[in-house]
């Protein structure tokens, strides 16, 4: 596309009423990416700082109404796909992007929120599997990659090599770049497959902010081929990272229309995350796990 064109960027997604994640999230991850931001609504939560007290899902066929009465009349850029919530909406969605969305996809597979609530039926487990080759980019967390590979939840991996393992595996189940975002992983210098100094950031759902042994946070990307690139940040100390899969994968999106390719739109979506988790501290919002700072370069 025309670099100077605002990028149409689409989320489909749950809501969150307290603003820190869902479409709430993607919106403004949307704004202060320079996308204009358009929304796709999957399920509704009633939801805090403190946690999901509720969720209340939104018809499949509304979801599919939703989406062809967008496309219709307007162009879609790129996609983020977030909360689906049950077995028959994931199916849906899926039906959706390998007929009706012609733009890259990328799928966050929201399965559990920060809190520990689960957003995902167990029955739609599948469903959200077989969404993987459609989609160009699945953005799991450690928990998250381990069921979608079928693993027992002790099964997470715990270190480099294991992040790298399941990633290749992703692959082998068909999804076609997979990012798996690490947390408590300790990184070793001899455990790397590559190093992409120039990235700086930190993501994944829950674990963003937590503590590595040498200061940082280690994601893996996996791309076509068998590339695979660590890309590393430093640690951010804070309690408020509500909404960090959501936000990353929203940003991953926004700038990939107008990034040379994937590694490049998620390095920087990694690097405009860290600065959003460094200043988070600053919004005192709730009395739980807050947002991120959305708007730190603005406000």
């Amino acid at each position: 596309m025309n670099v100077t064109t605002i990028p149409h960027a689409l989320t489909i997604a749950g809501s969150d009423p307290s603003g820190g994640a869902g479409i709430q999230a993607d919106l403004k991850t949307f704004s202060a990416l320079g996308a204009y931001g358009c929304a796709v609504l999957t399920g509704l939560t009633a939801q805090s700082t403190r946690g999901v007290s509720g969720v209340h899902g939104v018809p499949a066929g509304f979801v599919r109404e939703q989406v062809e009465t967008l496309v219709e009349d307007m162009r879609i850029d790129a996609a983020k796909i977030g909360m689906l919530g049950t077995a028959a909406v994931a199916e849906e969605v899926g039906d959706l992007v390998r007929r009706t969305l012609d733009c890259p996809v990328v799928l966050d597979p929201v399965m559990v929120s920060t809190a520990g609530s689960r957003l995902l039926d167990e029955d739609a487990i599948d469903a959200v599997r077989a969404m993987l080759p459609a989609a160009d980019l699945i953005t799991p967390n450690l928990p998250e990659a381990a069921v979608l590979l079928g693993l027992e939840p002790d099964e997470a991996a715990t270190d480099l090599a294991a992040m790298h393992d399941q990633a290749r595996r992703l692959l082998d189940l068909g999804a076609a770049r997979v990012l798996v975002k690490g947390g408590h992983v300790r990184a070793e210098a001899g455990d790397r497959a590559s190093r992409d100094t120039a990235s700086r950031g930190t993501a994944s759902r829950g674990t963003a902010s937590r503590d590595t042994e040498n200061g940082e946070v280690v994601d893996v990307l996996a791309l076509p081929g068998g590339e695979v690139h660590e890309l590393r940040g430093p640690r951010v100390r804070t309690a408020n990272t509500h909404g960090t899969g959501c936000t990353l994968s929203s940003a991953i999106a926004a700038l990939l229309p107008r990034r040379d390719g994937w590694l490049e739109a998620v390095s920087d979506a990694r690097t405009w995350l860290t600065g959003a988790l460094q200043h988070a501290d600053r919004l005192s919002i709730g009395s739980g796990a807050g947002p991120v700072h959305h708007f730190y370069e603005l406000w």
